[in-house]
């Protein structure tokens, strides 16, 4: 995988999700320049604009699930666009719309990384834990439910997107910055043996240790390395447009490190970029900032390595 060639795919829906907005994330990030910004580092970047999908009906509850079929859909379409930038040896980079969108584009890699006899290694930078299942979710939204899904545990039509399932092993995915986790999701966390990171950790190990960990073992060439960027990773001090904000999370050069680190690896395959929400930002503030982080995941430094080692 290069990460000199890369593809933007837009994926406008909120339908995952209680609060209406994040469909206009996509749009919001090429507002602040997210194309152009990557391809000032000599990448070859590619938009190929939205992918087409149901509108969200903002459905009642049916048997513990909100907007099912709709979500099916999308996540679909999300899988079949990754994988085929995938098979073109394009690094994707999948733009939210809503977490839930994360089912589609993981099972994609993970059955990519089966076929290439590559290791899958997922860094999933969030508030939440995403492991809520239909019958324990307080919500009934699915943007609650992509690791419960992609561990095989969730509704057939999501779990199942993937050439096996579960999607992935548990002992795949890292899950850091978490500080907003429900009873069930955390006994599920310690069932399934998912390796966390939460702010507490941060606080106590600093960000340059916890990134440390999380990335060890992320070397050579058979390992494909998935981040998975939620917004509402980011203390809403420094990003507000995002629907579900959780206070106590990482600062700007916390999170500048996290991505620094995770670009000094090389192995960076694939990046969703999710729940963005513009109508709740401030001139778009949460857009240019998360276009700044992912400059950094790119390579973007002060200083070459070699100065800033002095």
């Amino acid at each position: 995988m290069s990460m000199r060639a890369v593809t933007l795919i837009g994926a406008p829906t909120d339908a995952g999700a209680s609060r209406l907005g994040a469909a206009m994330g996509p749009d919001a990030l090429r507002v602040a320049q997210l194309g152009p910004a990557l391809r000032r580092f000599g990448i070859d970047v590619r938009d190929i604009g939205n992918l087409a999908g149901p509108p969200n009906p903002q459905g009642e509850r049916v048997d513990g699930l909100r907007n099912l079929a709709e979500c099916v859909r999308w996540n679909q379409a999300v899988h079949d666009a990754v994988a085929a930038e995938l098979g073109a040896d394009r690094l994707p980079i999948l733009l939210g719309g809503d977490h839930h969108l994360a089912i589609g584009s993981i099972s994609a890699v993970a059955r990519h990384c089966r076929a290439r006899g590559r290791r899958l290694r997922i860094l999933w930078l969030d508030a939440h834990s995403d492991c809520n299942t239909p019958e324990v979710s307080p919500s009934g939204n699915i943007h609650g439910m992509p690791v419960a899904s992609l561990c095989g545990l969730g509704p057939p039509g999501l779990s199942a997107l993937s050439d096996t399932v579960p999607a992935i092993r548990p002992d795949a995915l890292c899950q850091v910055g978490l500080r907003s986790v429900d009873a069930s999701e955390q006994r599920m966390i310690r069932e399934l043996g998912i390796e966390v990171y939460d702010m507490r950790a941060i606080d106590e190990l600093g960000m340059r240790e916890t990134m440390r960990r999380a990335l060890e073992g992320v070397a050579g060439d058979e390992v494909h390395l998935h981040v998975s960027f939620d917004v509402d990773f980011l203390d809403p001090e420094i990003a507000p447009g995002t629907g579900t904000t959780v206070r106590g999370g990482p600062n700007y050069r916390e999170a500048q490190l996290c991505m620094e680190m995770i670009a000094d690896t090389g192995r960076l395959g694939s990046l969703d970029i999710v729940e963005l929400n513009p109508a709740l930002d401030l001139r778009n503030q949460t857009a240019e900032l998360v276009v700044d982080l992912t400059e950094s995941l790119f390579g973007k430094s002060t200083l070459v390595p070699s100065a800033r080692q002095r």
